[in-house]
C-alpha cells in the first residue's frame, strides 16, 4: 500500500469515528427531528392562517334610500377590493334586531337631518367604516350634484378620464414573495450550519488537547490526517441536516401547496448546498486553528470571536441583498469570499445570478478556500501540541 493510500485509509477512519461520534448521539437524533417537526409544523399553520385567500363578505343592514345607497356601498367595496353583502331592513328595529343577533356584522341607519350612524356590537373594522363612510359621502355628492342640474355620470366619466396609469419598463415578478422568503431562508441555512458546526469543530480540537488525547493520537498518525479527517466527518454530519431539513421543507411545502416556484426552489437549494459545502470548509479549518490555539474550553470562545465577527459581517452585510439582488454591493461581494458564500444563495433565490457569474465565484472561493486551509494547517501543526496560555493568532502565524 502506497503512503498516498494510507494517508487517505487514515483520514477516512477519522472522519468515520467523527461523523459516527456525531450521529449516534442522542442530542443529534432528537434535535433533528424536533427541527424537522418545527418546520413542518411552521409549514402547516402558515397554510391554516394563510387559507385560501378569499375573505368572508362583511353583511351590512341599511335603511333609509336603501337602493341607491346599497349600489354605492357595493362599487366602493368594489373597488377597494373587500367583499361586502348588503340586506335592507324595514326600519330601524329591524336593522338593530340584525345586528344583536349576529345576522349582520353592522348596521347603517338613516337619521332625520341626513347624517347616518353606524351600528355595531364593537368597534366597527376599519376597513368596513371606511367604505360606509366614503359611500354616504360620494351619494351625499350625487344628490347635491343633481339638485344643482349636474350631470352625476358625466362627472363621473370625466373623472375616471383623468385617471393617473403606471407603466413600468420592468416586468413585474409575481414570484418576488416566495423569492424573498427562500432568500431568507437560504442565508439563516448557511449562517446557522456554519457557525454551528464550525463550533463543533472548535469545541472538538480544544477538547482533544485538553484531555491529552491529541498526543496519543498523533503518536501514530499526522497532524493534518486528524485534521482534514475531523472537519470532513463533522462537515458530513452539516451537510446530512441540511439536506434533510432542505428536502422536508421543500417537499411539505409543496404538498401543502405553498409553494409555486418548484424550479426554482430545487436551484436555491442546490446552490444553498454547494455554498454551505464552501463556506463550512472556509471557516471550520480556521476554526480548527482557533480550537488548538487554548487549552481550555473557557478560552475557546475568546480564541475564535473572530470569526465570529467575520461571520456576523457576512450575514448582516447581505441581508440588503435580499431585497436589492441586483445592487453594486451584491455585484462586488458576490466576487469576495467570505461574504460570497451568503450572497451567492440570495442572489440565485431572485434570479439574477448566470452560470458563468455563479461558476467564477465558486472558483475564488475554492481558491480562498484552499489559502484558508494553508493557514489554519500550518496553525494546527504548530499549536496542537502546545500547553499554558492561550496563543494569540498572530504569534501562531510567526511561529
Amino acid at each position: 500500500m502506497t503512503r498516498k493510500n494510507q494517508s487517505r485509509n487514515v483520514i477516512w477512519l477519522v472522519f468515520r469515528r467523527e461523523f459516527l461520534a456525531q450521529v449516534r448521539t442522542k442530542s443529534f437524533v432528537v434535535g433533528t427531528l424536533v427541527t424537522v417537526a418545527i418546520i413542518v409544523g411552521a409549514l402547516v399553520a402558515f397554510s391554516i392562517f394563510r387559507g385560501d385567500g378569499e375573505a368572508e363578505p362583511s353583511q351590512i343592514a341599511l335603511t333609509g334610500d336603501a337602493p341607491q345607497l346599497a349600489q354605492v356601498i357595493g362599487e366602493t367595496a368594489t373597488a377597494m377590493e373587500v367583499p361586502v353583502e348588503v340586506e335592507e331592513a324595514a326600519s330601524d328595529e329591524e336593522a338593530r334586531a340584525l345586528v344583536e343577533s349576529g345576522d349582520v356584522e353592522a348596521a347603517l341607519l338613516a337619521n332625520a337631518d341626513g347624517s347616518y350612524t353606524i351600528v355595531s356590537d364593537d368597534e366597527p373594522d376599519p376597513m368596513l367604516r371606511t367604505i360606509l363612510e366614503t359611500a354616504v359621502s360620494a351619494l351625499a355628492l350625487d344628490q347635491a350634484l343633481g339638485a344643482q342640474g349636474v350631470d352625476a355620470a358625466a362627472l363621473q366619466n370625466a373623472v375616471d378620464t383623468a385617471q393617473v396609469s403606471v407603466e413600468t419598463i420592468a416586468q413585474p415578478d409575481p414570484e418576488r414573495g416566495e423569492r424573498i422568503i427562500m432568500s431568507w431562508v437560504a442565508l439563516y441555512l448557511l449562517f446557522g450550519t456554519v457557525m454551528g458546526y464550525g463550533m463543533y469543530v472548535a469545541m472538538g480540537v480544544t477538547e482533544e488537547k485538553s484531555s491529552r488525547i491529541v498526543e496519543l493520537l498523533l503518536s501514530t498518525i499526522r497532524p493534518l490526517q486528524l485534521l482534514w479527517g475531523k472537519i470532513l466527518g463533522i462537515g458530513a454530519v452539516a451537510l446530512l441536516s441540511v439536506v434533510t431539513y432542505g428536502v422536508v421543507g421543500i417537499v411539505a411545502a409543496q404538498l401543502l401547496g405553498l409553494l409555486t416556484v418548484t424550479t426554482t426552489a430545487l436551484s436555491v437549494f442546490a446552490a444553498t448546498v454547494i455554498w454551505v459545502v464552501l463556506g463550512f470548509v472556509f471557516f471550520a479549518t480556521l476554526y480548527a486553528a482557533a480550537g488548538s490555539l487554548v487549552s481550555r474550553q473557557e478560552e475557546m470562545q475568546q480564541a475564535a470571536s473572530p470569526l465570529m465577527i467575520i461571520l456576523m459581517a457576512c450575514f448582516g452585510i447581505s441581508i440588503p441583498a435580499i431585497f436589492n439582488p441586483e445592487g453594486t454591493l451584491s455585484n462586488v461581494l458576490a466576487w469576495i469570499p467570505p461574504f460570497s458564500a451568503f450572497v451567492m444563495p440570495v442572489r440565485t433565490a431572485a434570479g439574477v445570478t448566470s452560470p458563468l457569474e455563479l461558476a467564477g465565484s465558486i472558483a475564488v472561493m475554492v481558491i480562498a478556500c484552499l489559502v484558508a486551509s494553508i493557514l489554519a494547517a500550518r496553525i494546527y501543526q504548530r499549536t496542537v501540541l502546545t500547553t499554558g496560555s492561550r496563543i494569540s493568532w498572530v504569534k501562531a502565524l510567526r511561529g
